[in-house]
C-alpha cells in the first residue's frame, strides 16, 4: 500500500485513522493510538474503530499550534503534551 505524502489539509481522507495521523504527524502509530484515546483530543467511536474528523484535527492543530485553549489539555498524558509540543 502506498504512504502519501499530504501536502494540504484538503488532501486527507475526511476521517483519519492512526495510520494516516501516523504519517501526517510523523509519529509512530502507536503514538497516534494513545492520542487519539485522549479526552481531549477530537476522536470519535465509530463501531470499534476510532477515527477524527479532517475538519476537527485541523481545528485541533490550529488551536494547539496558537497555544491556545480550546482543547482541554490537563488530563493529557505525555504523548499527547508531545504532540502539543511538535505544533507549538
Amino acid at each position: 500500500m502506498p504512504n502519501p505524502n499530504y501536502k494540504s489539509y484538503e488532501e486527507l481522507p475526511l476521517f483519519l485513522n492512526a495510520k494516516v495521523l501516523s504519517n501526517v504527524l510523523g509519529i509512530a502509530p502507536s503514538s497516534c493510538y494513545e492520542l487519539m484515546h485522549e479526552d481531549a483530543f477530537p476522536s470519535i467511536r465509530i463501531g470499534k474503530r476510532l477515527v477524527v474528523p479532517r475538519d476537527k484535527f485541523i481545528d485541533w492543530v490550529e488551536v494547539q499550534s496558537k497555544g491556545g485553549s480550546k482543547w482541554d489539555t490537563r488530563h493529557m498524558n505525555s504523548t499527547a503534551s508531545l504532540m502539543i509540543v511538535i505544533f507549538t
